[in-house]
């Protein structure tokens, strides 16, 4: 059973060396990208290891309360999701929308968002399983989805 962890000083090196496929790199950034944003942003940044037992077969980063086009718009979701090449179809990547739809529903949001590019071999077929509907936003050229935290 996969499960989550904070990084640490003990395990920031396995963080980083994560990979995922070659095709899928133009559509994340590496772990450590998102580390240093994570630390330029500490107060809406969530990230965790995904584990299944001692090893680390993902990585994730949610949002907290971010101020989207004007403050009486906060939203909170999915920022970040790599999973290892290796480990790939084998539901971790699902387990970290539940672990983030999760963590949203215990801070009182009803719904979370995320964002991916469009592309042949891209994400969207993917979150659109797991349930996100796009917005009809985009966000940096990327489409905007959300959907139920429950």
């Amino acid at each position: 059973m996969p499960g989550l962890v904070k990084i640490t000083e003990h395990n920031v090196e396995a963080a980083c060396r994560l990979q995922v496929r070659p095709d899928q790199e133009k559509y994340s950034s590496p772990v450590a990208w998102s580390l240093a944003e994570a630390y330029a942003q500490p107060d809406i940044a969530w990230p965790r290891l995904i584990v299944e037992g001692d090893e680390v077969v993902g990585f994730l980063m949610g949002f907290f309360d971010i101020e989207w086009d004007r403050p009486d718009d906060r939203r909170s979701g999915l920022w970040r999701l790599n999973i290892a090449a290796e480990q790939q179809g084998r539901g971790y990547g699902r387990f970290a929308v539940d672990a983030v739809r999760a963590e949203a529903r215990s801070r009182g949001h009803d719904q979370i968002y995320t964002t991916w590019e469009s592309g042949e071999d891209g994400p969207e077929g993917f979150y659109l399983t797991l349930g996100f509907r796009p917005t009809g936003e985009t966000s940096g050229g990327q489409i905007v989805a959300v959907r139920s935290v429950h």
